[in-house]
């Protein structure tokens, strides 16, 4: 290996990392120049996540573009490695990433062309912002690209603007250029040409050119009407078809006069018009022949012409037939003949010819003479000069963009590390995660672990693998687009939010106040506590959902005998005559007595269950009695708080990232009191004073402090009658 290589392995190899614990795992701390410099150093496997979206954070939407080098989507380590390498390498001391932000001018390496071009630039800048070479350059300084670039000057870009050049002749060739290739975005904010538009309006206007050259107006061959041509060739065009339709129908009844009654309309087709109201302009009229079809027959320009198509045929004949043939004697007044249509179509033929080969260009809206004088002149090379010194100004705006990178790159890649190779931000508690969009109030609490959700479906799938209490909430705000979000709940009560619907408020990064509504909801133990009591208040739901469906019942069966007993009474005749009454249905005292001895025996085995216990329970000594009922609450409590102990122990972040298309790396632990510090409970301030006065409270009664005291007094009784025997 040679010196200078062994030197570069003993220098990496002597870098120290520093970790942190927290989640769980092992995190390294990123604090100076050194670790930014030896970061390709560290090994992938101890990074926390290997790629993270580009959209969906709070992380400046345009930074994350640059690091996003392929466009892809998601910034992964190589990305990620590229940015902090040449970060350092552009840099003086690569300490300034951890400061505020702000790039000053004697921060950046000029050293080498690359760095001297760069800080020019940055110095551009300056002075085009109104700052000095001492003032440090800001992210908002580059955002109006449009400012640091004057339509006047060249911008590199090879697009120029009418307002850079002073020709008046030159600038108003740009303007009809513009006018008939479209404008090309210029980097000052204007429209402008470059080559490829700049080439494709010289070939069309000599295109152009070479069209109106090819079409010999002068000639009478050629344009036998004149300046009447393009009006008598439209009246031509409107007929042709139909003109050629009769003559061919003609020619068929004379080589056949079997044809002449087929090809003539049907009487039938007579008979459907005559149902119904006709005019001219009627599409079944317009579908008949030109005129009655005879063999050898000229074509009548008046009278038997077919109604739809007079108007068209009188437009024909002034404007084509009169001109054409009238003039020469070779018209019989009223009729054309096949041959003379055939004449007329060999003399237009020409001038149809060169229309259909006329360019399909906007360049037509220019006069003939100024396309001529565009083609003669020497603007095309005088422009092609202008844009090739357009483009030879390219370094400034490279740099500028470079400038830009590097000014994002200060402000926000030491925030990008602190969320990627480590979540020293989200553990730490000293900044919010870029990940962690807001803050979610609901049910006098305050939820920190709030992630912006893209896919629910995606999302309904990995979410629950983290653990959490999850509760999915639909944000709305006046102006804005709905807002989705995931919150997961790590303290307090849940059991008023087990049904979808409540409403808190959400609050993003920015400040901003949206409705907040409740869509769905992840059950998961929140905390030890809250599972030690939830089989009781299962069973005390149960309790009380099955006696208001007793209670419920009960009053079913009253209404309906009720109901009926009014309906049987209501419905029942007037008798004729008095009637003997109706027999009385007997008591059943066997039915009484049955239910009485049911009712007996339930009592006595309840009794006889609970002097068991009691019995049981009073012959142990005074102190084992606690343990006793102890064990009996563990017995009950233990599974449910078993489940929650390990459920809390796998509670974690990774999945809930997974879901938002991130890739971690390692299991990123929400312990118990973590998760406590990610959601604020309701407390009233220190010092604050309470009055305990409602005068909306119950009124108290006696009768609950007696019956608690005549339990006592039999608890008593019963455990000296078991002494006593």
């Amino acid at each position: 290996m040679p010196q200078g290589e062994q030197t570069l392995a003993t220098l990496q190899s002597q870098h120290k990392w520093r970790f942190f614990r927290s989640g769980g795992f092992d995190q390294v701390a990123l604090d100076s120049a050194a670790d930014l410099q030896h970061l390709h150093e560290l090994d992938p496997k101890l990074w926390t996540v290997l790629n993270c979206p580009t959209t969906g954070l709070e992380f400046d939407n345009r930074t994350a573009a640059l690091l996003d080098t392929d466009g892809d989507g998601q910034i992964r380590v190589p990305e990620i490695l590229a940015a902090v390498r040449w970060c350092c390498e552009r840099l003086q001391d690569a300490d300034i990433m951890f400061q505020a932000p702000g790039l000053p001018l004697a921060a950046i390496h000029d050293q080498d062309a690359e760095g001297a071009n760069l800080r020019a630039a940055a110095l551009r800048v300056l002075e085009i912002v109104g700052k000095t070479d001492a003032d440090a350059l800001q992210v908002s300084d580059l955002a109006d690209m449009t400012l640091l670039f004057s339509p006047h000057h060249f911008n590199g870009d090879g697009v120029v603007m009418a307002e850079l050049t002073a020709d008046a002749e030159l600038a108003q060739l740009i303007t009809e250029i513009i006018q008939t290739q479209g404008g090309q975005p210029d980097r000052s904010g204007g429209e402008g040409i470059h080559s490829d538009s700049l080439n494709a309006f010289y070939q069309q206007v000599e295109a152009v050119v070479q069209w109106h050259a090819a079409g010999g107006s002068d000639d009478p061959q050629f344009c036998p009407l004149g300046d009447n041509m393009a009006a008598a060739v439209a009246a031509f065009d409107a007929v042709k078809a139909k003109v050629d339709d009769f003559f061919v129908r003609c020619q068929l009844a004379a080589f056949d006069h079997r044809a002449a009654d087929a090809l003539n309309p049907a009487v039938a087709v007579y008979d459907v018009l005559s149902n119904k109201a006709i005019s001219s302009a009627d599409a079944d009229v317009a579908a008949l022949p030109l005129a009655a079809v005879t063999a050898g027959s000229p074509l009548p320009l008046g009278e038997g012409i077919n109604p739809a198509w007079t108007s068209a045929i009188t437009e024909f004949k002034q404007r084509v037939v009169e001109p054409l043939l009238a003039a020469k004697g070779k018209h019989k007044a009223g009729h054309l003949t096949a041959e003379q249509w055939q004449q007329i179509c060999e003399q237009l033929e020409p001038w149809c010819a060169w229309q259909a080969a006329k360019p399909d260009t906007k360049v037509h809206q220019l006069e003939l003479d100024r396309l001529q004088a565009i083609v003669s002149g020497d603007g095309k090379e005088r422009l092609e000069a202008l844009i090739a010194q357009d483009i030879a100004a390219s370094t400034f705006a490279d740099n500028v963009d470079a400038v830009e990178r590097l000014v994002r790159y200060q402000r926000d890649l030491v925030t990008l590390l602190r969320n990627f190779v480590s979540l020293s931000d989200f553990y730490q508690s000293k900044h919010k995660a870029i990940f962690q969009i807001g803050t979610l109030y609901l049910d006098q609490r305050s939820c920190e672990l709030v992630l912006k959700v893209s896919d629910m479906a995606r999302h309904a799938t990995m979410a629950p693998f983290s653990g959490c209490y999850l509760v999915y909430c639909t944000c709305e705000r006046q102006g804005e687009a709905p807002l989705h979000i995931v919150a997961a709940l790590t303290g307090g009560d849940v059991d008023e939010l087990m049904v979808p619907g409540r409403n808190g408020v959400f609050y993003d990064r920015q400040g901003r106040d949206w409705r907040a509504m409740v869509t769905k909801v992840v059950v998961q133990p929140v905390s030890i506590g809250q599972a030690f009591w939830s089989p009781y208040k299962r069973v005390a739901a149960f309790i009380e959902a099955q006696l208001q469906k007793f209670a419920a019942s009960r009053d079913k069966d009253i209404e309906a005998k009720t109901t009926t007993g009014v309906t049987t009474v209501a419905a029942a005749p007037t008798p004729a005559a008095p009637a003997a009454p109706a027999a009385v249905a007997g008591f059943d005292i066997a039915k009484f007595a049955g239910i009485f001895a049911a009712m007996g025996l339930a009592v006595g085995a309840i009794g006889t269950a609970l002097a068991a216990v009691m019995s049981g329970l009073f012959s142990l000594l005074w102190w084992q009695i606690p343990l006793v009922i102890l064990g009996v609450l563990l017995l009950i409590s233990g599974p449910s708080m078993l489940m929650a102990f390990l459920t809390l122990r796998r509670r974690n972040l990774g999945p809930l990232l997974d879901a938002n298309g991130w890739a971690v790396n390692t299991r990123a632990k929400i312990n118990v009191p973590f998760g406590a510090a990610l959601t604020g409970l309701a407390r009233l301030p220190a010092g604050a004073k309470r009055s305990l006065t409602d005068p909306f409270a119950e009124k108290k009664r006696p009768w609950g402090s007696l019956l608690i005291l005549l339990l006592v007094l039999i608890g008593a009784g019963l455990f000296w009658w078991f002494r006593m025997n």
